[in-house]
This record gives structure tokens, sequence and C-alpha cells, in this order.
């Protein structure tokens, strides 16, 4: 007997998301008041989101068999745009911070392609994690290795394409897509432990080259001078402070000084240039303190937690592994850019989800979001259905 349906709508990520948007304008309107710019980008801010709405608006009408159609299409558009972005003249893809990542475009601003591949590389791994095991129904350690090799695959085009600009933060967060859709895909942890074990190994090799010849990646992995100085400064921010420590040192003042409880809302006493983009954290702990801090780690748990139950309830295969990658992609991010800020990682450029200006970032997150609001959306469920009897 189907007689009550769940609604259709999230509402508890709305609220989430409408969260996100508060705290991204506030902070944003503390962090442009140092004067370093004239533009006002919590208007701009405000913009983005309303065109994330709008995405969010279209693509929850997609349900898991055409998002799983388009995925492959979506992919190859990612591609052509990434591949055009490394031959593009500088006056349609200007060089910006030594990297060559944005398209330019007049009354509009700058789009970052990278921000979109991300999801479709979501889209495209789930479609082929779904594939595989429907034609593979018993597995066996050969058909895992076949898994793991159409999964690196599909990743490696992005990458290398992504490593080319050059973009560190973004290859990362690539990889940790990767690893976290491998993790959920049900290949045997007789692959797994070795091949993890082997990353950690091969990164801590990485790691010493970097600390004692650095000129082996220079010459052979195209490193560039710049990314060595981001380790250096990382591993000793004040004797680069003057340099490529200046914006570390800065941000660990700004949260060190902003203790328990924070100065309060616009007074700012550090000056962090660029700190409407990837340091609003430091804005935040400056402002308002390990409290405001933790409430804003919080609402990224929160956030995580609910796509995680969404997709774990879920009984299409398709949205459970779209939600892993998701999840992936949300909590590396997160990771990575608060762990910048307080000198726990190195800076990479990852901005903070949501609450970072940036429309490419936030776009590209709200897009994803979109794919999340699709499951509640297209799933139907129903009180006391034989299925749930």
């Amino acid at each position: 007997m189907n007689s009550q349906q769940q609604p259709r709508i999230d509402y508890g990520l709305i609220l989430i998301l409408m969260m996100m948007f508060i705290v991204s304008c506030v902070v944003i309107y503390s962090a442009q008041s140092t004067g370093q710019y004239q533009t006002n980008f919590v208007i701009r801010q405000v913009v983005w989101y309303l065109v994330g709405v709008g995405i969010i608006t279209l693509v929850i009408r997609f349900d898991s068999s055409q998002l799983h159609s388009m995925a492959w299409y979506l992919y190859g558009f990612g591609i052509i745009l990434l591949a055009f972005l490394v031959i593009a003249p500088p006056s349609i893809a200007p060089v910006i911070n030594g990297a060559k990542s944005w398209f330019r475009f007049p009354g509009i601003g700058q789009i970052q392609p990278s921000e979109f591949i991300k999801v479709f590389l979501i889209l495209t791994l789930s479609r082929i994690l779904v594939n595989h095991h429907v034609k593979y129904t018993i597995k066996t350690v050969q058909s895992d290795f076949f898994l793991l090799l159409k999964l690196g695959t599909a990743t490696a085009v992005p990458l290398l394409l992504i490593m080319q600009q050059p973009d560190l933060g973004t290859s990362l967060v690539l990889i940790s897509i990767l690893l976290g859709m491998i993790f959920v895909s049900g290949i045997t942890w007789r692959i797994l432990l070795p091949l993890f074990g082997g990353a950690g190994a091969l990164a801590g090799f990485i790691f010493y080259l970097v600390l004692w010849n650095p000129a082996f990646l220079e010459k052979y992995l195209g490193v560039k001078q710049y990314q060595f100085g981001r380790i250096y400064s990382w591993l000793d921010p004040y004797s680069y402070a003057s340099s490529e420590g200046f914006q570390l040192t800065r941000s660990l003042l700004a949260i060190g000084s902003g203790q328990t409880t924070g100065k309060g809302s616009g007074y700012r006493q550090v000056y962090l240039p660029e700190s409407h983009t990837d340091f609003i954290f430091s804005v935040i702990g400056e402002e308002y303190g390990f409290i405001g801090g933790s409430i804003v780690i919080s609402l990224f748990f929160i956030l995580v937690y609910h796509i995680t139950k969404l997709t774990v309830k879920t009984r299409i295969p398709y949205y459970s592994y779209m939600g892993a990658g998701i999840v992936s992609m949300i909590t590396f991010h997160v990771f990575q850019n608060i762990g910048m800020t307080i000198g726990l990682l190195p800076i990479t450029g990852i901005p903070l989800p949501f609450l970072s200006y940036g429309g490419s970032s936030l776009m590209g997150n709200m897009f994803a979001l979109a794919l999340i609001f699709s499951i509640t959306f297209n799933e139907r469920h129903y009180m006391f259905s034989s299925e749930n009897n």
C-alpha cells in the first residue's frame, strides 16, 4: 500500500546551504574591508549563488539513468576545455600567479574549467563502476585489476592536463576523488592494501626528493620552483616570512589573535592579502575565534554526514558511487583548505567550499549539490510499501 510519499525536496540540505550562504556573505564582507580591492565581492558572491540555484533547478530534474547516459559526454566536454586551455592564447587564457587555469570572458570574468571537471569525473567514475559490476557479477582479482585500470585511466587524462597548467591543488582533489571511489568500489583489499601502501611510500619518496634533490623533480616531472617554495615555507614559515611564507605567517597570526571568542565582526587587525578567497578561514578565526571556527567546521561535518546518510540509504548504486565521490571532494577541500591556514598542510590554493569567493568554485560545488538534491527528487520512497515491509 503506497499511501504516503516522502517529500521530493531535501529541505535539510537547503537549510545547510542557506547557512553556508549567510556565513559566506558575512565573512567576505569583512574580508574585503582591508581595502586591497575596490570590488564588492559580496554582491558578486550573491550573484554566483543565484547562478548556483539555477544550476540546482536544472540538474535536479535529471534522474540516475539520465546522469548515467550523460556522463561520458560531460567528461569529454571537460577534457576539450582543459586541452584548449593549454593551447589558448593569453588574451583568452591569461597566466595568473604562474598558472594558466582560467578562461577570460568579457563582462563575466574568469571561469576555471577544472572546477567542473571534478564533478564530471565523479559522474564518469560512477558510470564505470556501475557498468563494471553489471558486467562482472562474479568478482575475481583479474576483474578488480581491470576495474582499477579503468578508473585510473579515466582520472589520468584530466589529471595530466591540469598538471600542465600547473595546478597542484586541483590535481590533488582529483586524486582524492579517485581514492574515495576506489575505497567503495568493492575492489578486494588484496589489491588495495599494496596499492595504498605503495602510494604512501611514493609520496614519502617524493617528499624526500623535495627536501634533498629538488632538481630531479624539476627536470623530470616539471615541478616549478615556486612549488618547492611552498613546501619550504610550510616547514619553516618564519624563515620565508617576507616571501613564500608571508601568507602562512599572517594567517597564523590572524587565527591565533582571535583566541577563543574572536575580536568581533569587522574588527580585523591582521592584514592578509586574498583573504576573501583561499584564506577565508583566517578571517573566521580572527573575528570569531575558536568557537566560530568550530561552528564552521561542524557545519561542514553536518553537510558531509547528510550526504553520506542519503547515499547510504539509496537503493540505486549509481547514486551511491556518486555520493561517495562528492563526499571525497568536499572532505578533501575542507581538510586541505583549513589545514593550510593553520600550518598543518602546505598551501595549495584550494578554496573553502561554499564560503570562499569564486564563481567557478561555487558553481562547481553547487553542481555537485544539485546531484545530491536529485537523489531525493527522483528516487521515490513510500511509506507502507512492500519494499519497506
